[in-house]
């Protein structure tokens, strides 16, 4: 199969027996034939079956260790722990799934065809029929308004004005005539001919950036840490849970019982609802962007937002309106404006759908040539360069001209002045059209009119804030330098241009510092912006990328942050994370500021969790080597880890703080804290024991019931502690979170005074633990605080504002 490009060297005859067709184009049944030989004009999407995609979630450490605390349980017929541990397991699946369907489907929602019908030439008869089902050598008709729906040769007569932005960046619609090539997806903006399918389905422009969108892939922040906290918890356990095993023979525990308890252990130490509770905390937060008209379709480039410290942007219908606009007119001597603009719409047509006679005729106003009476338009071809009309008005008769400078200026004999003027404003990125008039005397120029594509009124206060922020900004687009430079420079970007040939020499040379020190990349086609977003991303960087056409596909689904604009194709949209649904790209700095909210609140929970995690590690080993006894059974750790975690879940609604620059997962940091208020939990529940035994002289089963309410009390008193870097009160937390913590501390304070699986305790004596871990918590939130104002003289973090 030739590649479409090679169709543009070919006479259209010969492209006709290339493809097997004919001017009266093919048969029903060919074209049922070649359907089934090449497939349907489409992107297939490979997507894993429901049933394996509910089968992974069975499998890896964190399930793992479940299911095999399962299976013991039924072994020895402990069938309390095996029903606990089997909902555990479940509820994991249930929501995880649940939510990853929900992304799954709000992406094929998103995804639109972008050619749904085409008329086309079957059987010597025109007719419509699906896009899809079209075929290398058939012949279609396309006019003003149509969607190219394959890449196609035009094999008729007339001229078409395409607008092939969404494909190669360009802002201005391209000509083609006949022999020239059109692509699947640019838009039809003016003229009506017959084409001739070269090339459907992945084997189009567009497929072959599908392809590249199909290729890309990156794996999120929150994943790796997500396998770094289970990976160093399950080790942490695995040692200290074989010590605890070792001493359970030594005290000659029954040896199943004994691998029971080590095995639940693991289960309630390791964070086994994390996923659940990220995922939930993420999917909350995307119904949150949604108000702010941002869709989420993949929930973790939420994480990727809060911590996308540079962002890639598309110009062209991104940071401009994608829409020309005429400039300050230039005139001739003794010419005034308003007669340029006056002849210049007189050489157009109001009812066309031409972008720059629309932009003209807009600059002159609705009503100011009303009473001229034009005729004999001649419409602008490539061979012409220009437009002309016999105009009259008042019993004068007079010729108007609008087109290309130089075709214009030479028929008028020349004009210095206006043609240095031409080179002045193309150096500042402006395409000039010159307007010239014939009273009887002969072409005179009448003067130049600047047309551009403006600025989105929120680009330049975006970009601004984007970048208080701590979020580096380049504008990424295909136009050539001295437009990116102007336009660039009206943003308040940086002066570094970085042209098409130089960014290839730097990706041939792995130069990834001259592509991390562009401010602008111009002349690029997708190829070029999936490389920029790879080479940025091997800087360290966690790339962000807007845009709204089909060449930014690729690289919106490769940066960690895709983000497909209002009025995005839908190849954008399908390819991205985060989908505006309100114009310009105001929409991110809201969505940004929400996503380090969301950031925030899962880092909260993890912190929490792995405090948690320690907490009850260390005071198991350690109080088996001290005490020489099990300080909380198999059954209640496994209601502990249900009523520590599934509460939480609340932690979504948390009111939280944003930090006004990007988010990083800091591991180190995490692990310090939790080893100082773990290792603190442990010793205040060691102290307990203590107590219970030597002081107030109480039994083990006594003793294991204070444990358990110790641990659940403390447990959510510290996410009050971890929520916040300052003190706990400063920070409200929401109403939902609160309610969740406080019922669940509830619930195991009658679980323990009504005797619920556990021994009953009166009143008095639960009343006393409660009292004392609430005493320990207050020690422990100073103990945060001070750890931050420590962290501050090391390395001043950035300032923080209540959201």
């Amino acid at each position: 199969m030739r590649d479409t490009d090679d169709y543009k060297e070919l006479s259209v005859e010969d492209a006709m027996k290339e493809t097997g067709s004919s001017e009266a184009g093919l048969s029903t049944a060919e074209a049922k034939k070649r359907v089934g030989a090449s497939g349907y004009n489409e992107i297939q999407e490979k997507e894993a079956s429901g049933v394996r995609r509910v089968l992974s979630y069975f499998y890896g450490p964190m399930p793992f260790a479940i299911e095999a605390a399962a299976v013991v349980s039924a072994a020895i017929g402990h069938w309390d722990d095996f029903a606990l541990i089997v909902a555990l397991l479940f509820t994991n699946v249930v929501v995880g799934y649940w939510q990853e369907r929900s992304a799954g489907n709000a992406v094929r929602e998103l995804m639109k065809k972008l050619a749904p019908r085409a008329k086309v030439l079957r059987d010597g008869a025109w007719g419509a029929i699906d896009a899809r089902e079209l075929v290398a050598g058939d012949v279609v008709r396309l006019r003003m308004g149509d969607i190219v729906p394959a890449d196609a040769k035009v094999i008729g007569m007339d001229f078409l004005s395409v607008d092939q932005s969404a494909l190669t960046g360009e802002s201005l619609p391209a000509d083609k005539g006949q022999g020239d090539v059109v692509y699947s997806g640019s838009m039809v903006k003016k003229g009506e001919t017959s084409c001739l399918v070269v090339n459907t389905g992945a084997g189009t422009y567009f497929g072959r950036t599908a392809h590249l969108v199909a290729s890309a892939s990156n794996v999120t922040g929150l994943s790796r840490l997500v396998s770094k906290i289970v990976y160093l918890l399950v080790g942490l356990a695995a040692v200290l849970g074989l010590v605890v095993f070792y001493y359970g023979l030594v005290l000659g525990l029954p040896v199943l019982d004994d691998v029971l308890f080590f095995l639940i252990l693991l289960v309630a130490s390791i964070p086994v609802a994390l996923p659940v509770v990220l995922t939930v905390t993420m999917a909350l937060g995307a119904l949150s962007l949604a108000d702010k008209k941002a869709v989420v379709t993949r929930l973790a480039s939420i994480e990727e937002l809060a911590s996308m410290d540079v962002l890639c942007s598309d110009k062209t219908g991104t940071l401009t309106e994608n829409k020309l606009t005429a400039g300050e007119v230039v005139c001739a001597e003794g010419v005034a404006p308003q007669d340029v603009l006056l002849n210049a719409a007189l050489a157009s047509r109001r009812d066309d759908m031409d972008p720059i006679d629309q932009a003209v005729c807009a600059e002159l106003g609705e009503k100011a040539d009303a009473g001229y009476v034009r005729s004999d338009f001649v419409p602008f071809d490539p061979v012409r360069k220009r437009t002309e009309a016999s105009v009259q008005h008042g019993g004068v008769s007079f010729k108007v001209m609008k087109g290309e400078p130089d075709t214009v200026l030479s028929l008028c004999g020349g004009s210095t002045r206006l043609e240095e003027e031409v080179g002045r404003l193309a150096a500042k990125g402006y395409r000039v059209i010159a307007v010239a008039s014939d009273t009887g005397g002969g072409w005179r120029p009448d003067g130049l009119i600047p047309l551009y594509d403006p600025l989105r009124p929120d680009s330049k206060s975006t970009i601004s804030a984007a970048e208080k922020m701590g979020v580096a900004v380049k504008m990424v687009t295909g136009d050539n330098e001295a437009i990116a430079g102007e336009i660039g420079r009206e943003l308040g970007l940086g002066t570094n241009v970085l042209p098409a040939q130089q960014l290839e020499e730097a990706i041939r040379s792995k130069d990834w510092e001259a592509i991390e020190r562009a401010d602008i990349f111009a002349r690029v086609y997708p190829e070029h912006k999936y490389s920029i977003v790879k080479a940025l991303q091997s800087r360290g960087h966690t790339v962000g990328m807007t845009g709204d056409g089909v060449n930014d596909a690729p690289a919106l689904k490769e940066a960690q942050a895709g983000i497909a604009v209002e009025g995005a194709t839908d190849a954008a949209r399908s390819a991205a994370d985060i989908v505006f649904t309100a114009p310009g790209l105001s929409t991110i700095i809201s969505a940004m500021q929400e996503g380090r909210k969301i950031f925030q609140r899962m880092q909260s929970y993890v912190l929490y969790r792995v405090v948690e995690t320690l907490r009850i590690l260390i005071f198991v080993t350690a109080t088996i080597l001290l005490f020489h006894f099990y300080p909380i059974s198999a059954f209640l750790l496994i209601v502990l880890a249900l009523l520590n975690d599934l509460p939480i879940i609340a932690v979504s609604t948390d009111n939280v703080l944003y930090s006004q620059r990007p988010e990083k997962w800091n591991m180190k940091g995490i692990g310090a804290i939790s080893a100082v208020l773990g290792g603190l939990g442990a010793g205040e529940t060691l102290l307990l024991v203590y107590l219970g035994l030597y002081v107030l002289h109480l039994g083990a089963p006594v003793i294991l019931a204070l444990v358990f309410l110790k641990l659940i009390v403390s447990g959510h008193l510290t996410m009050f502690v971890t929520r916040t870097d300052q003190a706990f009160w400063k920070v409200r937390p929401s109403k939902a979170l609160f309610a969740a913590l406080v019922s669940t501390m509830v619930i195991g304070f009658a679980m323990v005074v009504l005797g619920l699986g556990v021994a009953q305790v009166g009143v008095g004596l639960a009343a006393f633990v409660v009292s004392y871990a609430a005493g320990w918590f207050l020690v422990e939130d100073a103990l945060r605080v001070l750890c931050r104002r420590l962290a501050e003289r090391a390395s001043r973090p950035p300032g923080m504002r209540p959201a």
